[in-house]
């Protein structure tokens, strides 16, 4: 295994660096006061809307989709990198170079499954940034981290679907410009395979019965992700049966397929966040007295800065070598480092944004830093897209299979 960058890796480190510094990290503070202004909080910002033309045009857009004719053509492993860096300003770079989570996952699905009718509509003006969209899974009633459970109904009727459910903590859904949302839901559920009970269905916001009922507030943080987080309400909303993503009962392979990627996607951010508290913690140490001495003369201050430089080393190895696997046998065969990484880095993260937040005192838990809304983010993700326990157990099943 050669984790060395080559030459197109390298290139485009250079430039998303070089253009984080000249126009991502000024326009936080910018983004901010934008958002204060807007009537919605939801809403895009002008800031946003003018990194993404300076990104499109700097070729830096797209990176995520390995197909060329769709995207920048990268493997995961020249992805992986570069993830990292927009992980800096997890709620800006992702953004600005179209590389944001929930859109990258919906584009990989209509990519791989939908029809071309499905990729005019709704892929194209996605990949154009021109549209958002959403993807609604999640439950409040059932444990959703088994997708077995999901209650929500699409039913056939004639040339349509009828879907009826809810569902909550739908990313990006909040956003005046979530123009569809994928939403998996039951075709069969009386069906002997409870893994092909489930079907996704291409369902547009302003379907009547599509009620967008609440903003749901993360740590607190109610404009999370710039499109917040919704409860939303499917009462008989009515679609064309064309709007069926693949085939019915096809839906659990469908999200098996979308999350994988995903998985590796927030650890690559992750690790940047990780590094933007290392930098933050380095600053804080040197700059603040306590006690008639800089904290970094403090024992345990220096600890805590080593400790998290060993620490993210060690999960951007891991992250590496589970996209190089990505790449060569294929996602089924990088299963458990895929599941490994969403175990291990997430809260090894959270731990390193936590000492960052304590080393800064009040300011930690203020808006004046951004630790504490990266805390939240690197929180969360201990339980998007399957929480600890979910990936232990089926970890921990496959190490034991061994033995049986």
């Amino acid at each position: 295994m050669d984790f060395g960058f080559d030459a197109r890796t390298e290139e485009l480190r250079a430039r998303l660096l070089a253009f984080m510094d000249a126009h991502v990290y000024p326009a936080e503070a910018t983004d901010a006061a934008q958002r204060a202004a807007l009537d919605s909080p939801w809403r895009t910002t002008a800031v946003i809307e003018e990194l993404k033309a300076e990104a499109r045009g700097q070729g830096l857009w797209n990176l995520f989709l390995p197909d060329s004719a769709y995207g920048a053509g990268l493997t995961n492993l020249q992805y992986a990198p570069l993830a990292e860096i927009t992980g800096r300003s997890p709620h800006l770079a992702p953004l600005a170079t179209n590389c944001a989570a929930p859109d990258t996952g919906n584009m990989e699905v209509l990519h791989q499954f939908g029809t071309e009718e499905q990729k005019k509509r709704w892929l194209e003006p996605l990949l154009a940034g021109e549209i958002r969209s959403a993807f609604a899974m999640t439950e409040p009633d059932v444990a959703s981290s088994d997708a077995t459970n999901i209650e929500t109904r699409v039913e056939r009727d004639g040339d349509a679907y009828v879907v009826t459910g809810r569902k909550w903590y739908i990313s990006g859904a909040m956003n005046p410009d979530c123009a569809v949302f994928i939403v998996m839901g039951k075709t069969d559920p009386d069906g002997p395979d409870i893994r092909r009970q489930q079907s996704m269905i291409l369902v547009p916001r302003d379907t009547p019965g599509v009620e967008v009922r609440r903003a749901m507030s993360v740590y607190g943080f109610g404009d999370h992700a710039h499109g917040g987080h919704a409860e939303v309400v499917f009462d008989r909303a009515r679609v064309p049966a064309g709007n069926l993503v693949g085939e019915e009962g096809g839906g659990f392979a469908i999200a098996q397929a979308r999350l994988g990627p995903g998985r590796i996607h927030h650890c690559m951010r992750l690790i940047g966040m990780a590094e933007r508290a290392i930098d933050l913690m380095c600053e804080r140490a040197l700059s603040r007295t306590a006690f008639g001495k800089p904290l970094a003369a403090q024992g345990v201050v220096g600890e805590w800065i080593a400790d998290a430089r060993v620490t993210v080393e060690q999960l951007r190895l891991l992250v590496l070598k589970t996209a190089w696997l990505m790449d060569t046998v294929g996602n089924r065969g990088a299963h458990t480092e895929i599941q490994a990484i969403k175990i291990a880095t997430p809260r090894a993260v959270v731990e390193i944004l936590d000492r960052a937040v304590q080393l800064h005192g009040a300011g930690g838990v203020s808006q004046d830093y951004p630790l504490a809304e990266l805390w939240a983010a690197a929180r969360t993700l201990r339980l998007a897209d399957g929480p600890d326990e979910v990936h232990q157990r089926s970890l921990a099943r496959r190490e034991l299979k061994r033995f049986a």
